[in-house]
C-alpha cells in the first residue's frame, strides 16, 4: 500500500472501537489549549471511521494546518494506514448516530443504529436508524443511491447526495441533513428540501417523529399549502360549475410554466398530453397553447440531448477504463435518469457496473478515497461561501464570531484549490482580524460608554458625522447601518476618561454658565440673568463655548 499522505482531522477518544469522536484545531494556537483539555486522554484511529485501530499523536505547526498522526513504525518508517476518510466531516456519522440517540432518549423512544456498507461503499456513507415504528436511512454521501420505494426507511439526504425533481414533485418534500463545526466537535443540522422554498434548516430538539416520519416544522407548513379545498356541501337546485375551456387552459399554462421552471420532464410531458386533448377553446388561447406546446416539446427534445450526451459520457469512461469518471457518472445517472430507460441505456449502465465491480480492491479504495477528498472539498468550499455570506454583516472583528471564523479558516484548508481568489482574500482577512483581535477585552467597548454619546463625535473608520449612527465601512453590504458603533468611534472617549482619572488637574474643569457674562442681559460673571426662568440660553452656549476652547479663566 502507498503512503497516505492527506491529513488526519479526526479521531475517537479512549480506544481503537470508541464511538466518541472529536476533531483536533487547525490553528496551533488552538492545539494547545485542546491539549491541556485532553491531557490524561488518548487518541485512537478508530475502526468505526475506516482507521487501522493504532494510536494517534497530535502534530503541531505554525506554517500550516494541524493534524494527528501515527506514531512511527517499529523500524522508524512512517505507519501505512489504509484509512480512506481523513477529513472534518470523516467522523459524522458517530456524531449522528450520538446526537440522534440523545434525541431520541428525550423523547422515551429507543432505536437501534446500524453503519450500512452497501454497494461497496465505506463506513460511515449510510447511517441505519431501526425503531418500533419504522427507521431513517441518513445518506451522509451520494456512494449508494437513496430508495423511496422501501417501506420503515425513509430517506435522510447529505448535503452533497443530489435528488431529481421528480421524487420533490411526487414526494412534496425531501428531509437533508448536514454537520456543523463548533469547537472540536460537530452539529447535526436538519433540513427540509421542497419546491419553490429555500430549504429551511432546525435544530434536532425543533424535529418530531410522527406518523407520516421525520417532522419538521417546515413540513406542517408544506402539508397545508398543498391540501386540497374541502368540497363544498351539494344542495337542491345547485349544479356544479364546471371551469370553460379558456379557464382550463390558462391553469395548463400556468402548469407548464410551473413544471419548466422546475425542469420536471415528467410533468411537461404530461401537461403536453392535457393541452393536446383540450377542445373548445378560443382561438387566442388555441394559438396560445400551441406555441407553448411547441416549446415545451423542444425543451424536452434539449432534455433528451443532454441525457443521451450523459450516456454516451458513461459509455466512453468504461471504454477508456476511468474508474474515478465511470462511479461518479453512474451515481449521477441512477439518481437522475433511472425512470423509463432503453434497452441501450441499461446496456450500459450494466457494462459500467460490471466494469466498476470487476476492479480489484486497490482501485475501488483508491477511487472512493479519491471522491471522499473531493466531496470534502466540495462541501468545505460550501461552508466557505455561507459563512463569508454570514460575515458580510459585520466589518470587524467581535468575540461572538470566534466560532464563525475558526470555521471559516478550517473549510477553507479543507476547500484548497476550490475556494476562488476573492473569497481567499476575505478568508486571510477574517483571520487577520481574529489575530489581531484576540487580545481585545471581554466587554465591548460600546458596553462601557452610555448609548447618548456613541454619535457624539465623528466616526474615524465609517466617517459618521456627529447625530448619525456607524455604518459597514467593508464589504458588499458597506453603508448599511450597524448595529453598535465602531470601537475607533469609542476608544477616544474612553482614553479621555482614562486621561482624567489618571490626572484630574491635567483636564480643565468645565466652565460653570455663572463664570461668563451674558450676551442678553449683559450681567457679569457670578451675577444671575434678569430673566425668571433662569440664565439665557446663550449664556449656557458660550458656557460651553468656552469649555471646548479650554479658554483660560481671567486672574
Amino acid at each position: 500500500m502507498r503512503d497516505d499522505r492527506r491529513q488526519i482531522q479526526t479521531a475517537v477518544l479512549g480506544g481503537a472501537d470508541s464511538e466518541e469522536p472529536l476533531i483536533l484545531p487547525l490553528e496551533a494556537i488552538e492545539l494547545d489549549a485542546f491539549r491541556r483539555r485532553h491531557e490524561h486522554d488518548t487518541f485512537w484511529c478508530g475502526l468505526l471511521l475506516g482507521g487501522c485501530g493504532l494510536q494517534l499523536t497530535t502534530k503541531l505547526y505554525t506554517d500550516r494546518v494541524c493534524h494527528f498522526a501515527h506514531h512511527p513504525g517499529p523500524d522508524g518508517h512512517p505507519h501505512l494506514c489504509g484509512r480512506r476518510a481523513r477529513g472534518v466531516n470523516s467522523a459524522d456519522h458517530l456524531y449522528v448516530k450520538a446526537q440522534t440517540a440523545a434525541w431520541l432518549r428525550d423523547r422515551d423512544r429507543h432505536a437501534d443504529f446500524e453503519f450500512t456498507q452497501l454497494e461497496g461503499a465505506p463506513i460511515g456513507s449510510v447511517v441505519d436508524i431501526r425503531f418500533q415504528q419504522g427507521g431513517l436511512r441518513v445518506h451522509l454521501d451520494p456512494s449508494v443511491a437513496p430508495s423511496w420505494d422501501q417501506e420503515g426507511h425513509e430517506p435522510v439526504l447529505g448535503m452533497s447526495v443530489p435528488v431529481d425533481r421528480d421524487t420533490l414533485i411526487h414526494r412534496w418534500y425531501v428531509h437533508r441533513i448536514r454537520l456543523d463545526s463548533e469547537g472540536t466537535a460537530r452539529r447535526v443540522r436538519i433540513g427540509t428540501e421542497a419546491f419553490a422554498r429555500e430549504t429551511e434548516w432546525f435544530g434536532l430538539d425543533e424535529c418530531e417523529l410522527t406518523e407520516r416520519g421525520l417532522s419538521t416544522p417546515a413540513v406542517e407548513a408544506i402539508i397545508q399549502s398543498r391540501k386540497a379545498p374541502r368540497p363544498t356541501r351539494w344542495s337542491p337546485g345547485k349544479t356544479k360549475k364546471v371551469p370553460k375551456p379558456d379557464a382550463r387552459a390558462q391553469g395548463l399554462l400556468r402548469r407548464l410554466l410551473y413544471a419548466r421552471r422546475v425542469e420536471s420532464v415528467v410533468m411537461v410531458r404530461e401537461v403536453c398530453g392535457e393541452i393536446d386533448d383540450l377542445s373548445g377553446v378560443s382561438q387566442e388561447i388555441q394559438s396560445q397553447l400551441e406555441t407553448a406546446v411547441r416549446h415545451g416539446r423542444i425543451w424536452l427534445e434539449e432534455q433528451a440531448g443532454i441525457r443521451r450526451r450523459l450516456f454516451a459520457r458513461l459509455e466512453k469512461a468504461v471504454s477508456d477504463q476511468r474508474p474515478g469518471q465511470v462511479r461518479r457518472l453512474l451515481i449521477r445517472v441512477n439518481l437522475t435518469a433511472s425512470e423509463d430507460r432503453t434497452d441501450t441505456e441499461d446496456a450500459i449502465v450494466e457494462r459500467a457496473t460490471d466494469y466498476f465491480a470487476g476492479l480489484d480492491n486497490r482501485t475501488q479504495e483508491a477511487v472512493a478515497a479519491e471522491a471522499a477528498t473531493e466531496q470534502e472539498a466540495a462541501q468545505a468550499a460550501s461552508r466557505v461561501r455561507t459563512l463569508l455570506k454570514n460575515l458580510r454583516r459585520h466589518d470587524a472583528y467581535a468575540h461572538d464570531l470566534r466560532s464563525q471564523v475558526e470555521d471559516l479558516v478550517r473549510a477553507a484548508a479543507l476547500a484548497g484549490d476550490r475556494v476562488s481568489t476573492r473569497q481567499a482574500q476575505d478568508v486571510a482577512t477574517w483571520k487577520q482580524r481574529a489575530a489581531d483581535g484576540a487580545q481585545l477585552p471581554s466587554t465591548p467597548l460600546y458596553k462601557l460608554v452610555g448609548r447618548q454619546y456613541w454619535k457624539k463625535q465623528n466616526c474615524p473608520r465609517c466617517h459618521a458625522g456627529p447625530g448619525k449612527p456607524c455604518v459597514l465601512a467593508e464589504g458588499t453590504d458597506a453603508g448599511k447601518v450597524r448595529p453598535f458603533p465602531h470601537d475607533e468611534r469609542v476608544q477616544p472617549i474612553l482614553d479621555e476618561r482614562k486621561a482624567r482619572q489618571a490626572n484630574p488637574k491635567a483636564v480643565p474643569r468645565p466652565w460653570r454658565v455663572y463664570e461668563v457674562a451674558c450676551p442678553d442681559c449683559d450681567q457679569g460673571p457670578e451675577s444671575r440673568c434678569k430673566s425668571p426662568g433662569g440664565p439665557h440660553r446663550a449664556r449656557v452656549e458660550k458656557a460651553k463655548e468656552y469649555t471646548r476652547w479650554q479658554k483660560a479663566r481671567p486672574q
